[in-house]
């Protein structure tokens, strides 16, 4: 997941959603192509309950928007708190809900029923203009 920082990340992670933690961190014991024994680790985690695998692999295979995390929230505040929290733990806003965290990974942070809401050209139109998702505007586009 994370080339070079797995357990920073999953330690911030922890501490931005719930529903997440460390199950457990271990070194690669044996010499590796991503560094000699113990300067790789492991990090298994649950993130929002689903489990995942972390490494600190170095540079081999750099994030790129292929994959991302979808965070589906309840309401604008949850939005708002997941955007802030990234942010200002270095990440970098993108488009569409988009939101790159500061190892690299790509998040979406959108409402949950994002696909009924941008069914129509006008609230498809409006989303791709935005950074962050305001649901309001998009349910005004959509005229719900």
């Amino acid at each position: 997941m994370v080339s070079n920082e797995a357990e920073e990340a999953a330690r911030f992670y922890a501490s931005v959603f719930p529903n997440t933690r460390i199950e457990r961190v271990n070194t690669l014991k044996s010499e590796s192509p991503s560094g000699p024994p113990g300067s790789v680790k492991v990090v298994e985690l649950t993130l929002l309950g689903q489990p995942v695998i972390a490494m600190s692999a170095g540079p081999f295979d750099a994030f790129n928007h292929a994959i991302s995390f979808a965070v589906l929230c309840d309401d604008q505040a949850e939005i708002d708190r997941y955007w802030k929290a990234i942010l200002d733990h270095g990440g970098k806003a993108e488009q569409c809900g988009w939101i790159r965290d500061k190892y690299g990974l790509c998040w979406q942070i959108i409402p949950h029923g994002m696909s009924e809401l941008i069914k129509s050209k006008a609230a498809s139109d409006a989303m791709m203009k935005m950074v962050k998702i305001d649901i309001a505007a998009l349910q005004a586009a959509a005229k719900l």
